[in-house]
């Protein structure tokens, strides 16, 4: 089964997302801050990973770039609360499979992550 893990430091939407991405048929890990990802003993069996940019110590840009540093290549999903010219043009630029403004969709999430790890070629949901 393909693991998708997800930081969020909000405990309701970490919940919300496992449930959601659980219920496409993804195995799924969660973390409450990049650090917890970075630490993690799983982190390069990762398939893709959705990651708050917004997120209290490193930010999910901060994270993605020590996710280039450590070799791992698992597609990143960017999701934010607080949308922003400059934070939208950083996140376009950064090479993240797809940018989603919370609230979001769930079908784009998951049409993401399909994406990500080669499932189709739709481009719905990208933000």
């Amino acid at each position: 089964m393909m693991l998708v893990s997800i930081v969020d430091d909000d405990l309701s939407v970490r919940r919300a997302l496992r449930r959601l991405v659980a219920s496409a048929g993804f195995s799924v890990e969660t973390f409450a801050s990049g650090r917890e990802l970075l630490d993690s003993e799983s982190l390069g069996q990762s398939h893709c990973i959705v990651l708050d940019i917004h997120l209290g110590g490193l930010s999910g840009f901060d994270v993605q770039q020590r996710l280039k540093t450590l070799g791992v290549q698992a597609p990143v999903i960017f999701i934010t609360a607080h949308d922003d010219a400059v934070t939208h043009g950083r996140a376009n630029g950064s090479g993240a499979v797809a940018y989603l403004r919370k609230p979001f969709e769930d079908h784009a999430l998951i049409d993401a992550i399909e994406r990500a790890i080669g499932k189709t070629d739709s481009p719905e949901g990208r933000g």
